[in-house]
């Protein structure tokens, strides 16, 4: 800024170029006789507080004839006077940059040059639109809070100081992105987080190279331990109550501007078949959901090729009754096990992915119906035997009990895995295709901490919020693969 203000004008309108929403309104100060212009993007400012706040004092009050000699005298003595008794706005800065001038105008600020100064100011007056505080979509609850995030960053952090009310919550911003920046925070507990995390975490976001973070999924890719592994290694969620429990226990956060969805890490295998309604239903019940869960991801990870494996190699397994069942219902079934297998698996994706892109009044109704009316005229055609559709129907069931979304399609790829595993050894390839599954999240590794703890390395002692959940006295120690600074609960 050179405090020409023709020549800064034009300079400025020249930078911005011909944007269509960028507003240039040009004033007199009342009580003198320089001149300024405000510049805001409409449709990212708060119009009025442009009014109430910039305008009007500018235009009304202005310069009183006491000050009017001094306003002029001193560059400094007119900025002052501007910022710290005409302006009654929280957010004001000057700006002797044009370039950073410009962005922020064009990211949502409000701009005033006032001729005679050599700083322009930035005014805090950003508006963008967003939609009010939900029920999450994706992780819905019977019992808890009916809070989620939202696209926005303030909202986010502020239903995290909200939810998580102590002193020791520390609140990091981080600017990501080449081309399209974007503000990210990092959350954790002061006293209870590992500084070493903190530490290594803070160091993979600044090494982040793309141009436009668009969800936080880009910053899970580009952190993560494994990126050749299926199982993911960051988890997402959009419950406040979830994030304030990992931090409390000594993990992390990143919330990313423009999702409603938070990263905590690191994460293990377990973490993702427990669900936050585990804690808030008393202990036996909320056990009994949790054994069941991982009874249930059993079941879709291996159902499909087990059945492969005994109808094709081991039929004198299967009691007498049954298999004299299954095979009267085979037979004139023109395809081997494992391409009729194949084909409902294959279909069941289909109509689940069919029900998610459908709109919202059409979608659960055409994935049911079409299931219902898929599965009848397979049977009927001799294509499917009727029990293949019992066994592809209780795999689909059993993958929706899995409470995160991405770790559901993990097991749902496995599963096709272990059916060819099953159609070219048998039983051993289904033992086989468990065993590499299981090597691999031994050495699976998130953030130094072991993926399948505290499985291995084994741990008893903390047994008590694994696959069961013990009650609440019980558990008065944080989980110790996290090291954390502080590892009683109860402090």
């Amino acid at each position: 800024m050179t405090g020409q203000f023709d020549k800064d004008v034009k300079v400025i309108r020249n930078a911005i170029g011909n944007q269509a929403d960028v507003r240039f309104r040009e004033i007199m100060i009342k009580g003198t006789k320089s001149r300024a212009v405000i510049l805001y993007v409409e449709g990212l400012t708060d119009i009025d507080l442009i009014d109430s706040h910039i305008l009007r004092p500018l235009m009304l009050q202005g310069v009183q004839e006491e000050q009017r000699n001094s306003f002029f005298h001193s560059k400094n003595i007119m900025k002052n006077y501007l910022t710290e008794q005409l302006m009654t706005v929280s957010e004001l800065q000057p700006e002797p940059s044009l370039k950073k001038f410009v962005e922020s105008v064009l990211f949502g600020k409000t701009g005033l040059i006032v001729e005679g100064m050599q700083e322009a100011l930035i005014i805090g007056a950003a508006k963008g639109k967003s939609r009010s505080i939900e029920d999450p979509i994706s992780e819905a609850l019977l019992r808890g809070p009916r809070v989620g995030f939202t696209e926005r960053l303030g909202d986010n952090t502020g239903l995290l100081r909200l939810h998580g009310q102590n002193e020791s919550l520390v609140l990091t911003k981080f600017e990501v992105g080449n081309r399209v920046k974007k503000d990210l925070v990092l959350a954790y507990m002061r006293d209870i987080a590992n500084p070493k995390l903190v530490e290594e975490v803070s160091s993979r976001i600044q090494k982040i190279e793309i141009d436009d973070p668009m969800e936080s999924g880009y910053i899970e890719q580009l952190i993560e331990d494994n990126v050749l592994s299926p199982f993911q290694q960051v988890h997402n969620t959009e419950r406040p109550d979830r994030v304030i429990a990992g931090l409390l226990e000594g993990r992390v956060a990143i919330l990313l501007d423009g999702t409603p969805f938070a990263l905590i890490l690191p994460v293990t295998f377990s973490m993702l078949l427990q669900s936050p309604e585990d804690y808030y239903d008393r202990w036996l019940p909320g056990t009994f959901i949790r054994v069941l869960r991982f009874l249930a991801a059993m079941l879709a990870l291996l159902a499909p090729a087990l059945y492969i494996s005994f109808i094709s190699y081991h039929p004198g397994l299967i009691p007498t009754k049954l298999a004299l069942s299954i095979t009267e219902t085979r037979q004139g079934v023109p395809f081997p096990s494992i391409i009729e297998a194949l084909i409902m698996e294959i279909s069941i994706e289909i109509l689940r992915e069919a029900g998610i892109r459908l709109p919202k009044p059409i979608g659960p109704a055409m994935g049911i119906v079409g299931g219902l009316i898929i599965g009848d005229a397979a049977v009927n055609a001799g294509i499917v035997s009727p029990f293949l559709v019992i066994v592809v129907a209780v795999t689909a069931i059993s993958s929706f009990t899995i409470p995160v979304y991405s770790a559901g399609i993990t097991l749902r790829i496995l599963r096709f895995t272990g059916m060819f595993s099953a159609a070219v050894l048998g039983l051993f390839g289904v033992v086989l295709f468990f065993l590499l599954v299981c090597s691999h999240l031994v050495r699976l590794k998130s953030f130094g901490v072991p993926y399948v703890s505290p499985m291995t390395p084994y741990n008893i002692s903390e047994w008590k919020d694994f696959i069961i959940r013990a009650p609440l006295k019980m558990m008065k120690k944080r989980p110790s693969m996290l090291k954390p600074n502080d590892s009683d609960r109860r402090n």
